[in-house]
């Protein structure tokens, strides 16, 4: 296989090209986003072509960290049809020697690949996950009540008779002001036990990708927060990104009946399919708690996806950085134990 730099506008014209819609991280829109938060910035846009055909586009954002720098494309390769394990080694190794060639600072890649490989090794940082969950959100309300599960459909119906909270798209409301959103989102991260982005990140998310690609959905107790969603769009697709709760008896009613309201919002909007980001499985067990949450909204929703996976593109450098990430881990282990 062949990789070849393109300019944004062939990038765009390959990625029209293709049947279905493109992954919004995959989007021109998607890299000046990027481009807003530290340490990341665009690297360019390839496409991979099998005899003389184009087979596969990658749009890569460049990250610096802990003094090395790698590209990651999240959600690609973009394929024109599915790869054969061979055809999707073929251009990982096109891939590795293109950016070896073009850019020698670069450690690793970061990509989505389906099929593990000699090429490939977990991920350093993040993590990855190979399934997710889709709803259906064509047709009425009541259609899209019936492809959920029993649960699923009990649970919202309780929300929609109990919870008392007011729900709106409320995307230029926080593009004005996000404080009280985030404040919100602070109280999650304490609640849950993980770390908040900083503001600017969703501030930049709303603004940037504007609302043709970014919806903020909330419901209120009068005139406070109480639970919100960052919902990107690409075509007919849209994926819940992020969201927030605060905490309370009625966290999950009012939580049930904000993804029901978004479903239909966006159905109404003209989206097909709303993607739940990620559940777990045998290749990400750490996610597990979420299955039966996310699960209940779509009877006939998990869908496999290629997950992310690195690939060396420095192989002496990307070994050193495994066996110093094994070295901490060790350290904070008998940190824990003494």
């Amino acid at each position: 296989m062949q990789v070849n730099m393109l300019t944004e506008q062939e990038y765009e014209c390959a990625l029209a090209s293709f049947e279905g819609d493109a992954p919004i991280e995959q989007l021109p829109v998607w890299q000046r986003f990027e481009a807003t938060i530290p340490g990341r910035a665009p690297w360019g846009s390839v496409g991979i072509e099998e005899d003389g055909e184009l087979v596969a586009v990658v749009c890569f954002t460049e990250f610096e960290t802990h003094g090395y720098r790698y590209l990651r494309a999240r959600h690609a390769p973009v394929w024109r049809r599915e790869p054969t394990a061979e055809e999707e080694r073929a251009a990982l190794a096109a891939l590795v020697s293109f950016v070896r060639a073009r850019d020698r600072r670069q450690a690793f890649l970061r990509i989505a690949v389906r099929e593990e490989s000699d090429l490939t090794r977990p991920c350093l940082s993040t993590l990855p996950y190979d399934t997710t969950v889709v709803i259906d959100v064509t047709g009425t309300e009541d259609d899209i009540l019936a492809r959920m599960k029993p649960r699923g459909r009990r649970d919202v119906r309780k929300a929609l008779r109990e919870c008392q909270l007011a729900f709106a798209d409320e995307t230029a409301r926080a593009s004005e002001d996000f404080d009280p959103y985030y404040r919100v989102m602070l109280e999650t991260a304490e609640r849950d036990g993980f770390s908040a982005s900083p503001a600017s990140l969703y501030r930049d998310m709303l603004r940037v990708l504007g609302p043709d690609h970014c919806r903020l959905f909330a419901g209120r107790d009068g005139d406070e927060v109480i639970t919100w969603t960052i919902a990107t769009l690409s075509g007919h697709r849209a994926t819940r990104y992020y969201g927030a709760s605060r905490s309370g008896a009625a966290r999950a009613l009012a939580t049930d009946r904000l993804i029901f309201f978004e479903c239909c919002e966006l159905g109404r909007a003209g989206i097909r399919e709303y993607d739940q980001m990620g559940i777990g499985s045998a290749f990400a067990p750490e996610m597990m708690s979420l299955n039966t949450f996310k699960t209940k909204f779509a009877k006939d929703g998990v869908r496999p996806v290629a997950p992310d996976r690195d690939v060396p593109v420095k192989r002496a450098f990307y070994g050193a950085l495994v066996r110093a990430k094994g070295l901490r881990t060790r350290l904070r282990s008998a940190g824990k134990e003494a």
